[in-house]
């Protein structure tokens, strides 16, 4: 992205053909390449693997507060349910009616915490490799609905998703 893009537009919210997207950046966060520098910080035991997106403070802020209570108790990951959930965001948010910004901090943002909430949950090695294969195969197989098949006991998702 440019230097400073959270300035730039619509802030920390990345929308479809988002012009602070550079051309090299746009194959990178296709194939998802962008989040392997966090592997450092799964290194550094900052991070785990799988767990809640670390979101920006706006972001959080409209997590309900039962949900960001659960979320704090683990630590982000780099990959979790909400990445693979969401995993077409951007042409989600392009398919809004409306003010997209709107749609991300009522509707998206509080179902990720939801998502969130529900990992800390029901986290157990079982689900933690599950979400591992499901990550790599959801970016190998991006339109894949396997996600719904094997975590049939998410919390049902908001109206407009």
């Amino acid at each position: 992205m440019l230097k400073e893009s959270s300035t730039i537009g619509r802030g920390t919210v990345t929308l479809k053909n988002d012009p602070r997207i550079l051309p090299f950046g746009r194959i990178l966060r296709r194939a998802k390449i962008n989040e392997l520098p966090q592997l450092i910080n799964v290194l550094k035991g900052e991070m785990s693997i799988i767990g809640p997106r670390p979101q920006d403070q706006r972001c959080f802020d409209a997590f309900r507060e039962e949900d960001k209570a659960e979320i704090l108790k683990v630590r982000p990951g780099l990959s979790g349910i909400g990445a693979i959930y969401f995993r077409d965001e951007e042409n989600l948010m392009h398919k809004a009616q409306g003010d997209m910004i709107r749609f991300y901090d009522t509707v998206i943002s509080p179902y990720k915490g939801r998502l969130g909430a529900w990992w800390v949950r029901n986290q157990s090695l079982t689900n933690y490799f599950l979400l591992i294969a499901l990550t790599i195969w959801v970016i190998l197989f991006p339109k894949s609905r396997l996600v719904f098949q094997l975590c049939n006991d998410l919390p049902q998702p908001p109206q407009g998703l």
